[in-house]
């Protein structure tokens, strides 16, 4: 199994940045996956924001974040960075992953098999 957990969220000014990170854990070795962030807001369903491959580094990225999120990674840590923040971008945040998927499908739901736990960011 592979855990995830994710840290960074908080509450922000219109205009402001986070960092949002997504630590991995797993008692096997895998050649990359794919991690993703997701967020959901009340009444608007779930959305995906970004995505990693990690073997070989490629990202997607929503439209509506694009310019102004980057998704990267360390060693077992892949990190949001959100810039420009606006009310929009409130939401829980949570990231997954999966060592069977490439990303090119984008953020896709289903393909993702382990979850973290979420984090909060209040853009006000």
């Amino acid at each position: 199994d592979v855990q995830l957990v994710e840290s960074g969220g908080g509450s922000v000014q219109t205009g402001g940045s986070l960092r949002l990170s997504c630590a991995r854990s797993s008692g096997r070795t895998y050649r990359g996956y794919c991690v993703a962030w997701f967020r959901e807001a009340p009444g608007k369903g779930r959305e995906g924001v970004a995505t990693i491959y990690t073997y070989s580094g490629a990202t997607t990225y929503a439209d509506s974040v694009k310019g102004r999120f980057r998704i990267s990674q360390g060693a077992s840590t892949v990190y949001l960075e959100m810039n420009s923040l606006n009310s929009d971008d409130t939401g829980t945040y949570q990231c997954a992953a999966s060592p069977h998927y490439d990303c090119k499908g984008g953020a896709i739901p289903n393909r993702f098999g382990w979850w973290g736990q979420g984090t909060q960011v209040t853009v006000s």
